[in-house]
């Protein structure tokens, strides 16, 4: 098939097009070594198959195997004098699959590393790979190119100019990846960069794939379509990654997915498939669901980039007690603890007045988190610092794996140790390839179990190879408990480890199922672990239905989903709240503290949920 650029924007402005899923991840299971771009020269039957299946599911483009066929990253593999026969391989295995009426893109994929002067990747060197790689795609005879999963916008553009050189009219889709937080949308991120892309010399669609679920991806398309006339393309995961052991799961269903294919369409977008963690059944679900659908009429309106003011110091902070009287208030009482949403960039304003706010009302402790979901935020040690010390309350400060070595890991604890900071909450951390910086490395030295060693010997007065720190540290561990676990029996094997490590106390995800909750009192009672359960507050049905269908870990019972399915905005909030304050009084005498998760870190919300502690009737 043969088709230009101009036909493909006709026949996106009549139809949406459904495009096809993961490669990778279908044959992820195949038991086949990286890189699966291999395969099209070892494996191609392999490959067709995968093709094939999506083809029959109801694709109408699909993607040859080639997201990383470029010579930098097959370098990693020493097949880079490999990559012309790779990607003429597998052009010729997915014509062969897709016949005369399916499209085939050929996947253009970055580099994988950082391009200089950030990283150490020449701008020449992924050029000329990007050129070898796109020649042969255009001389195998692609019916378009697909570049994708791009973060860094320039290496984008390289790669599109670079295209676009050697052929002055094949169809170019040309895809970010954004990551799954509203900061990012609020910022204009996606805008911006549709309004840039859009304008690209015979650039057919723009959008983005990877990162991010159907419902974050909407947000993103919205955007996008509001910002450009140009067409939209969006790739979703099916919901966000959970590691489970070694490898990486998701919770989203091909019926969810597909639905949610709708609301994608409906946003602006007229591509539609789906990225990593994506298969056949999610694609057949998609092309039932979009069938006979249109694109919609947009309008073209700009987006504007609210200012940012900085808070400055208003108090000192109160002497830091040598030990933290966190462990003794959940060992006695109720500790009450809230966790606040870190911004983007330099403005603590929010963060610290919210702080602020929480103490007033008798908060306990103030919880921050470490780059969740590999989103790039202050430093979560300077973060901490500023809020013990302009709003004197107990901060709970996360502290993840995924970014530092076992040298950062010890000299961050004791830096932050240094400024006060006495309360630790040790998680594992989400994979870097989920967030800003998909190319960047996780690291991964140690878990969350070796972490909870580190600060136990820490307390011990020694490192993790033994040598003396000067004295022994007055760290406050707590530690993570998942009852919903994928693999029960492993999570609560690895509780047991944390405690047998030195846990001093126990943290939930947020429950909303009596079941859950009595599981986590169970698992905490057995190791004789104070239980701080974690709850959130709903919001609206999109946040309950994204909650129980995208975030590993939760379960929201059908009961509350389809009573606030039903509401509008006002009642629905409503009902979230009084949902989280009944769970609340009904988890008080079985539980030893409550992790409120406000929505958006808004301590309003926070605020009212609590007074439920003090006026139960």
């Amino acid at each position: 098939m043969t088709i230009s650029s101009d036909d493909l924007r006709q026949r996106l402005a009549e139809g949406v097009l459904v495009a096809d899923g993961a490669m990778g991840t279908v044959l992820s299971t195949k038991d086949l070594p990286l890189p699966y771009e291999r395969a099209n020269l070892w494996q191609p039957d392999l490959v067709r198959s995968v093709h094939e299946l999506y083809v029959a599911a109801g694709a109408q483009i699909i993607e040859a195997n080639t997201f990383g066929a470029n010579a930098v990253k097959l370098s990693q593999y020493a097949l880079e004098h490999q990559a012309t026969a790779i990607n003429t391989g597998a052009v010729r295995v997915a014509r062969q699959a897709a016949g005369h009426a399916v499209l085939v893109a050929g996947a253009m994929g970055p580099c994988g590393k950082a391009l200089a002067p950030l990283g150490a990747v020449e701008q020449d060197l992924a050029r000329a790979a990007f050129l070898e790689q796109a020649t042969a795609l255009l001389d195998a005879g692609v019916d378009l190119i697909m570049l994708e999963t791009f973060n860094d916008l320039d290496e984008l553009q390289m790669a599109f100019d670079v295209v676009r050189s050697l052929d002055a009219d094949v169809p170019v889709i040309a895809q970010k990846v954004f990551i799954e937080d509203g900061d990012t949308i609020r910022s204009g991120l996606p805008a911006r960069v549709a309004s840039a892309v859009g304008n690209w010399r015979g650039v057919v669609a723009v959008g983005a794939n990877c990162a991010i679920g159907p419902q974050r991806m909407a947000e993103v398309v919205q955007a996008m379509a509001d910002a450009t006339g140009c067409a939209i393309s969006a790739m979703p995961t099916p919901g966000l990654p959970q590691r489970v052991g070694s490898t990486i799961r998701y919770a989203v269903t091909p019926a969810y997915f597909g639905a949610a294919a709708r609301a994608l369409v409906q946003a602006g977008a007229s591509v539609i498939g789906g990225c990593c963690g994506t298969g056949p059944d999610h694609i057949a679900e998609v092309a039932r669901a979009l069938e006979g659908m249109r694109p919609v009429s947009r309008v073209h309106r700009s987006t504007a980039v609210a200012a940012v003011t900085v808070l400055e110091p208003t108090s000192t902070t109160p002497a830091v007690n040598e030990r933290s009287p966190i462990a003794s208030i959940a060992a006695t009482g109720y500790l009450k603890a809230v966790e606040l949403d870190v911004p983007r960039g330099l403005d603590m304003t929010k963060v610290l007045e919210g702080a602020q706010a929480m103490k007033s009302v008798g908060v306990n402790v103030v919880d921050i988190s470490d780059g969740a979901r590999a989103r790039l935020r202050m430093n979560v040690v300077c973060v901490a610092h500023l809020v013990q010390q302009h709003a004197g309350v107990e901060v709970m400060m996360h502290f993840a794996c995924r970014d530092r070595n076992l040298l950062a890991v010890q000299a961050d604890l004791l830096g932050a140790y240094a400024l006060g900071i006495r309360n630790i909450l040790a998680v594992t951390g989400d994979p870097a390839m989920i967030g800003d910086y998909p190319a960047a490395t996780s690291v991964y030295d140690v878990d969350s179990v070796g972490l909870i060693r580190i600060l136990r010997r820490f307390n011990e007065g020694i490192d993790l190879a033994g040598n003396s720190i000067g004295r022994a540290t007055a760290f406050t561990i707590a530690a993570a408990f998942d009852p919903l676990a994928p693999d029960p029996a492993k999570e609560r094997e690895r509780l047991a480890r944390k405690a047998d490590e030195g846990a001093h106390l126990l943290y939930t995800q947020p429950i909303f199922v009596r079941k859950a909750l009595d599981e986590a009192v169970e698992a905490a009672s057995r190791h004789r672990l104070p239980l701080v359960f974690g709850l959130l507050p709903l919001r609206s049905s999109r946040h309950s239905e994204f909650m129980h269908n995208e975030v590993p870990g939760i379960v929201i019972p059908d009961e509350i989903r389809t009573r606030i399915a039903g509401m509008a905005d006002d009642d629905a909030r409503q009902y979230g709240l009084d949902v989280a304050r009944q769970f609340l009084l009904d988890a008080r005498p079985i539980t030893q503290g409550v992790y409120l998760m406000p929505p958006f870190g808004n301590h309003k919300i926070a605020e009212s949920v609590l007074k439920v502690l003090d006026h139960p009737g």
